[in-house]
């Protein structure tokens, strides 16, 4: 085999080792990513071991750089609440390079491979794409980490073509959608997305030799993500499309050759064992690998989370929050059924709903809801507030959503042949014409927005200003739009004195949440409360930072008569604190149980109502229903795109959980109560601290509020002698 050739020193992968290391500390220090240092450590630690056995038992002298590489790409993107799953991902990630081998190096991207092929395989682990946020400073901060990388390896042509090409696809996008640039930009800004580009499509042992080949593949690479990321609906698209297309590289290898790459002047024929054995190495450890990942798999058993305890004394449900949308998506494979429960307040007969649906939609697809159901679900998930009381210490012994477009007075809907001559005069066509309820709906699709906002405006309905250029992209997409307004008659007849809540039910790939029309006719931002009911766990936005709130925090009692201020102001902090560019989790738990319980978990009739088709009437509570509640404040400028989901494994529980703990009330005279009472005010002191920290509230007046400077109740000093004498 012919000798390779390199230019000496210029090995990037030290370099490459110190930017992971560092991407991974600032995302666990100062991003707070959801996965724990000792996840990390083992996919680290299963990558070397991986390494040291796979180099052994080929005879090749054992070298932990790109060992190292992989293992920290997995460790910034793997994610799963089960351990054997994070070593599993290092071993194969590293087995691949011994086992899928093509004239001298290996075919795929370690880490790449690694995590296609668990998704694939149905293992319980996923990757959060927007956990990076989407800042700028940061996308410039990987950027200029990842050129130094590029620059030793002298492979940068690959990651800037891919990176331009990319971006060309996404800019024309939206040029033929007509969305504003906001959205290309946003998606560019994804701090995922840039860590594959310099430190995944440039992996210099998995990319054509010849710059021109490099610039060919980094262009399939782009048109295969956007394909699967916009024409397939699968997050990720650029690791798809970068693991598919890896077996043609030495196509183009045939096509543009070039100089083959090496991390050192070497001569790659002297590093491997004669070519006979190494075909027996390599069916042994074929075999190895399949025994190894069986084995991983039957062990692979989910981890049980504490349970919280407490009394639940007061809760932070919707009611709370102006201007406030519920929305309860139930989500199995591309089956959807969605509730809508909008803030509309007023006379029905101002009331008009128009939302982009994703396929067409038929009469059984529609239903009415019972806004109970949505009242128990809040309640049930809301942040909630738990006292404890310290036992004497001398007996120790150790809206607007949906409302899109609104008209300013009730239309009678056309019903006949002249109104639908009127609706095809403007390019529109009207699929289906239902009854629900209270509720007279359309189902609409047209050839351009022009004539669809015309027949809109026609019809009664106010436009907001922008609405076309909206219209327009989502006609485009191919959606309809579920037009619904209020039958007066029988909104009377049936007596209620609100709107009830609508219901669809549909199967799409897109698992997404359309909220530009509701941007528009927004007078300031608006607070939207996603519920989701799904089979496998917790869901998470793709497109935005997905952030748990702080939870488990000792507050001061007094705090206990103005929860709700005190949740207000907290929420406050934390979205300025995510520059408005964050969804909150609130809460995520197995349907099946709670602890403690702001209410009852949902029967299974009432699953069933909300959509929940799975869930099966067995006397006890739901199986398989996992209840994510996501808490998102936004406006046009901070959030451009609609939002996007995934359904993750995790399925450990989490809910936004906040503690009193009351000193003893009664006297104590015991010759440890002074100690005890010495606690209680540090303890104090210490709720006064956080309490300011959350809320942003001022410290002094916490203080003054808890009266830190008065005795203690309960004495803090020995109780006088003669209260004794007649116990």
């Amino acid at each position: 085999m012919a000798e390779t050739h390199t230019t000496p020193g210029r090995d990037p992968r030290p370099y490459q080792i110190a930017v992971l290391s560092t991407l991974l500390a600032y995302g666990l220090l100062w991003l707070d990513f959801e996965v724990a240092l000792l996840q990390a450590a083992v996919s680290v630690a299963s990558a070397l071991v991986t390494q040291r056995f796979c180099s052994r038992l080929t005879g090749q002298r054992f070298d932990p750089r790109s060992a190292l590489i992989s293992g920290l790409s997995l460790a910034l993107l793997l994610r799963t609440d089960q351990l054997v799953f994070a070593a599993l991902g290092g071993a194969i990630a590293i087995a691949s390079k011994f086992v899928l081998r093509r004239e001298g190096r290996h075919v795929f991207n370690p880490s790449g491979l690694a995590l296609v092929a668990l998704m694939a395989a149905g293992a319980p682990v996923w990757i959060s794409a927007g956990q990076w946020g989407s800042g700028a400073l940061g996308a410039l901060a990987v950027a200029g980490l990842g050129s130094l990388v590029l620059y030793r390896s002298a492979r940068s042509d690959v990651t800037f073509a891919f990176l331009g090409l990319y971006a060309a696809g996404l800019l024309g996008r939206a040029l033929w959608l007509g969305d504003p640039l906001a959205i290309p930009l946003h998606a560019l800004q994804s701090g995922a997305f840039l860590v594959f580009a310099f430190f995944m499509i440039s992996d210099p042992k998995t990319i054509p030799h010849a710059r021109a080949g490099r610039v060919a593949h980094a262009g399939l690479v782009a048109a295969g993500a956007l394909f699967v990321q916009y024409g397939l609906y699968e997050p990720n698209g650029f690791l798809w499309s970068l693991v598919a297309l890896s077996p043609a590289v030495p196509l183009l290898d045939r096509l543009f050759p070039g100089e083959r790459y090496a991390w050192t002047r070497v001569r790659l024929a002297d590093s491997l064992p004669h070519p006979q054995h190494q075909e027996t190495l390599m069916r042994r450890m074929r075999r190895r690998a399949a025994l190894a990942l069986g084995l991983a798999l039957g062990l692979a058993l989910p981890w049980d989370a504490l349970a919280f305890c407490g009394f639940y004394v007061a809760k932070a449900d919707t009611q709370l929050f102006n201007k406030a949308s519920q929305v309860v998506l139930v989500r199995d494979g591309d089956r959807t059924v969605i509730t809508m429960s909008n803030d509309f307040q007023g006379d029905p007969k101002e009331f008009a709903m128009v939302i982009p649906v994703p396929t067409f939609i038929e009469r059984e697809q529609i239903n009415v809801g019972d806004r109970k159901v949505i009242e128990h679900l809040d309640a049930y998930t809301s942040p909630r507030l738990v006292e404890y009381h310290d036992p004497d210490p001398c007996l120790r012994t150790g809206g607007r959503l949906f409302e899109g477009l609104m008209s300013r007075k009730s239309m009678p809907m056309a019903a006949d042949a002249a109104a639908e001559q009127e609706a095809k005069a403007e390019g529109v066509t009207i699929e289906a014409r239902y009854a629900v309820g209270e509720y007279e709906i359309l189902i609409l699709s047209a050839k351009e927005s022009r004539g669809l906002a015309g027949w809109l405006k026609q019809n009664g309905y106010r436009l907001p200003a922008g609405a076309e250029p909206v219209l327009d992209s989502y006609l485009k997409q191919d959606m309809r739009f579920f037009v619904a307004k209020v039958n007066l008659e029988k909104h009377t007849k049936l007596g209620f004195s609100y709107l009830r809540p609508l219901q669809v039910a549909y199967e799409s790939p897109k698992f997404m949440l359309p909220i530009r029309l509701g941007t528009l006719n927004a007078d300031g931002t608006q607070e939207l409360f996603v519920y989701t009911l799904t089979r496998k766990g917790r869901v998470e936005t793709t497109n935005y930072r997905t952030v748990k709130l702080p939870t488990g925090m000792d507050i001061p009692t007094y705090v206990k008569g103005e929860f709700g201020d005190f949740y207000k102001a907290m929420f406050d902090t934390q979205v300025r604190g995510e520059g408005m560019r964050a969804v909150f989790t609130e809460y995520a738990w197995d349907m099946a149980w709670c602890d403690p319980c702001a209410a009852d978990p949902l029967s299974v009739k009432e699953l069933r109502d909300l959509g929940v088709f799975w869930a099966k009437q067995s006397g006890g509570p739901a199986r398989n229903v996992f209840v994510t509640r996501l808490h998102v404040r936004y406006d046009g400028d901070h959030f451009p795109a609609d939002l996007v989901f995934q359904e993750t494994s995790d399925r450990s529980n989490f809910q936004g959980r906040y503690v009193m703990r009351h000193p003893f009330a009664g006297e104590t005279s015991c010759s440890g109560a002074e100690g005890y009472w010495r606690q209680v005010r540090e303890r104090q002191e210490r709720e006064a601290q956080t309490l300011a920290k959350l809320t942003g509230w001022s410290l002094a007046s916490i203080r003054d509020r808890m009266e830190l400077d008065r005795p203690l109740a309960g004495g803090g000093e020995p109780a006088p002698w003669w209260k004794t004498i007649w116990e």
